[in-house]
This record gives C-alpha cells, sequence and structure tokens, in this order.
C-alpha cells in the first residue's frame, strides 16, 4: 500500500496549476488496496447532487478464476474498480454529439457536458466505451463525472480523491502521475477486462 508520503504534494499540484500549456489532470488507482466501500461514490453524489440512479463514480467488482473442483481450493478472487469519467485523449463522447455540447478543455484535459446544450439525445453513452454519460431523468440532459472541476478550478482536488479511506486515489497532471507510479515500480494495468482495447486514449490510470 502506499505510503503516506506516496502521492502528488499539494506544492506539485499548485505548481502544475500555476503551470502554462495544455494539461491532462487525471486520477491514479492503486486498484490493490480498494476496499470496495463505495465511499467515493458517495462522495461524488453528495458533491454533485445527483438523483438516484445517476451516479458519476462507480465502482465495478471484478471475478477472476476458476472453482471446478469442491474437493480442492478454489482459484478465485475479486477486486474492485473505482470508474470516474476517463477524460480521454480522444473522448468518443466528443465525437459521437449531434450538436456540439461535448467539449475537452486544452488548460487542463477534463471533458465537459454543456447541459445548455445537450438535448438529452444519449449518443454519447452509446459512444462511450466505459459508459459513463448518464441520462438525468429530471433534467433531461446527459451527465458525468467532471473531475470536480468546480474544485480544481480553485486548487482543490476532487471530492472522491480527498474521501478514499484507503488512500488508493491520487490526483494530479499525468505527467506527474505517471512519474510517481515508476518511482513507487507499480504495475500499470490496462481496462482491457471491462471491454477490450479501445482508441480513446484514457487518462485515469490503474495499478495493481
Amino acid at each position: 500500500m502506499p505510503e503516506a508520503g506516496a502521492f502528488i504534494s499539494e506544492e506539485e499540484i499548485q505548481a502544475s496549476f500555476a503551470r502554462k500549456g495544455p494539461k491532462q489532470y487525471s486520477i491514479w488507482v492503486d486498484l490493490e488496496y480498494c476496499v470496495g466501500c463505495n465511499a467515493c461514490t458517495m462522495a461524488c453524489k453528495a458533491e454533485n447532487n445527483t438523483p438516484v440512479g445517476v451516479d458519476y463514480n462507480r465502482v465495478t467488482e471484478v471475478e477472476v478464476g476458476e472453482f471446478k473442483d469442491a474437493r480442492e481450493r478454489p482459484e478465485v478472487r475479486a477486486y474492485f474498480v473505482p470508474m470516474p469519467c476517463m477524460h480521454c485523449g480522444k473522448p468518443a463522447c466528443l465525437a459521437a454529439c449531434p450538436v456540439g455540447a461535448i467539449t475537452k478543455r486544452k488548460e487542463d484535459g477534463i471533458v465537459l457536458i454543456n447541459k445548455d446544450k445537450c438535448i438529452g439525445c444519449r449518443y454519447c453513452a452509446w459512444a462511450c466505451p466505459y459508459g459513463h454519460p448518464q441520462f438525468n431523468p429530471e433534467a433531461k440532459v446527459m451527465e458525468k463525472c467532471t473531475l470536480c472541476v468546480h474544485r480544481v478550478e480553485k486548487g482543490l482536488k476532487p471530492a472522491c480523491v480527498d474521501t478514499c479511506i484507503a488512500r488508493t486515489r491520487f490526483f494530479g497532471e499525468v505527467n506527474d502521475l505517471t512519474k510517481l507510479i515508476r518511482e513507487k515500480r507499480a504495475e500499470r494495468v490496462s481496462l482491457g477486462f471491462l471491454g477490450g482495447k479501445t482508441t480513446t486514449d484514457p487518462s485515469v490510470l490503474y495499478t495493481k
């Protein structure tokens, strides 16, 4: 488990805010120590006041292995995968939107849905390989994780990162996160188990 110092420091985060030019903010999730408590999901719902059934951050349980013979020790295990929006480098949702309601900000790489333009057609949900855009039946528009852009613009971390009880989520500029992963010798994992390879270039990083 990452020790107390294994995170992007506040100084580094503030420095990245001040850095000029395009950036990509993201989240690193250490899957090995995620306990599936759903604190991130609850923090996200409270922060964004989403209705029942609309969850910007979901935790998926993945089961692997086989149990063929009751006389032998089962070779099975389960782990949890928190799933915020991937804020992809090449967002499929953006390309699918027929009214231009989805944009990717150059200054921080965050992908946002303009609710004033959205017509609720759900094309973005069908296009996204991770199923993140969700229809809000009350507002009649599509919504998704914004990486807590309203907090990031104030120099704060996303609510899910601040709330994680197991310290498995880390926020920062993707190059800083990648550097930290290398320093900790963490093993990167892909999201192939969620539907195979994609060409969307997801920015969220996972290790185990």
